[in-house]
């Protein structure tokens, strides 16, 4: 395309709020980490090195059908608190500003686990109830 001579009306969304298609088979839950899997759909934290995390779900959803019969509503806008890890997987104060990885729905880590742990997002502080992460 060549560059513009006059006005455009460019389309806009709201990148606050989700609409994501669900995976088969996937139940989620409401304040859980929402991630897209390796075929582009919604799908809850877990261990693996596909995820890609967007955000939380803002309710609870159940795809009982095929691939996007549904579409689950998750927020990505703002620093989300989520439950830390434990022992050597723990996040500190010293990690602000570092990315951390995904163990389940609700819980994050220091650590990719040995390479089998996808990116969660980047802790923005930490304390004494959990680890607060912004999303990339």
């Amino acid at each position: 395309m060549a560059a513009l001579t006059a006005s455009r009306d460019t389309k806009r969304r709201n990148g606050d709020l989700l609409s994501l298609p669900a995976a088969t088979a996937t139940a989620v839950f409401a304040g859980g980490i929402a991630c897209i899997n390796a075929g582009g759909f919604a799908t809850k934290g877990a261990v693996s090195t596909t995820l890609k995390a967007v955000g939380i779900y803002e309710e609870d959803g159940n795809n009982l059908g095929a691939n996007g019969a549904v579409n689950f509503k998750a927020r990505r806008d703002g620093w989300f608190k989520f439950d830390n890890s434990a022992a050597a997987d723990l996040i500190a104060l010293a990690d602000v500003g570092s990315t951390c990885f995904i163990v389940d729905d609700q819980t994050v880590a220091k650590t990719n686990g040995g390479a089998t742990r996808s990116a969660a997002g980047i802790v923005r502080d930490v304390d004494a109830d959990g680890v607060w992460i912004e999303f990339a």
